[in-house]
């Protein structure tokens, strides 16, 4: 987990009320969103293998992440682990691509910092996207990337579907939504308000890699 402190209702990957299997949390401590989104900060690297080094240690069968810009790390840091490792949500883009065809849309938490280098580092930067982020939704950006204001789900409610709109003027043939980040899935229904598109996610990704590793002990 980053080290946040903004709220998180059920549908947030930080809310264990998500899952209808046991998880367990490790803050990241000095993992502020500023380092993470807005700097890309190499120095969170080798905190965030320490702590999933610690959870492998303590039997967690599958190790995932708090924030979509950790794909710029999934590669260092999954081979440091002995467990399934997925830093974000944007891994599922290839996927999405074979199944839903393209273009595929992407809703990401900040689109001035999602760069290249977060995509190729889940292998998703050949794939046609069009990508449309929340810079610009003050309840949003300011409770969950400056975090200076509180949590208002109701106003994020509907700025995500501002935003799904925006998407889809951009372009019509979108196939699929991925979302980047791991504190939208609360607003999905507002989502489903604008489209009736597959809707990806950090959650839907969660629970499919938990299916495939359930019966291990």
């Amino acid at each position: 987990m980053l080290d946040t402190m903004f709220r998180r209702p059920i549908g947030d990957i930080g809310n264990e009320k998500t899952f209808s299997f046991p998880v367990m949390y490790k803050t990241v401590k000095g993992a502020s969103v500023s380092k993470v989104v807005n700097k890309a900060d190499p120095t969170v690297l080798e905190p965030f293998i320490e702590s999933a080094k610690a959870l492998e240690q303590k039997g967690i069968n599958v190790i995932t992440t708090s924030c979509g810009f950790m794909a710029i790390h999934q590669k260092e840091i999954q081979k440091q682990l002995k467990v399934p490792f997925f830093a974000s949500s944007l891994l599922q883009i290839p996927l999405v691509s074979i199944i839903a065809g393209g273009p595929i849309g992407v809703i990401t938490a900040s689109k001035s910092h999602l760069t290249e280098a977060h995509l190729k580092g889940v292998n998703a930067d050949r794939y046609p996207l069009i990508i449309e982020g929340m810079d610009k939704m003050p309840a949003f950006y300011g409770a969950i990337v400056k975090e200076n204001i509180e949590l208002n789900e109701q106003v994020i409610y509907e700025e995500m579907r501002l935003v799904t709109r925006r998407l889809l003027e951009k372009n019509p043939r979108i196939k699929a939504i991925v979302l980047e980040c791991t504190n939208m899935p609360p607003y999905k229904s507002a989502i489903r308000e604008v489209t009736d598109l597959p809707i990806f996610d950090i959650i839907t990704l969660t629970n499919y890699i938990y299916a495939t590793t359930e019966s291990i002990s």
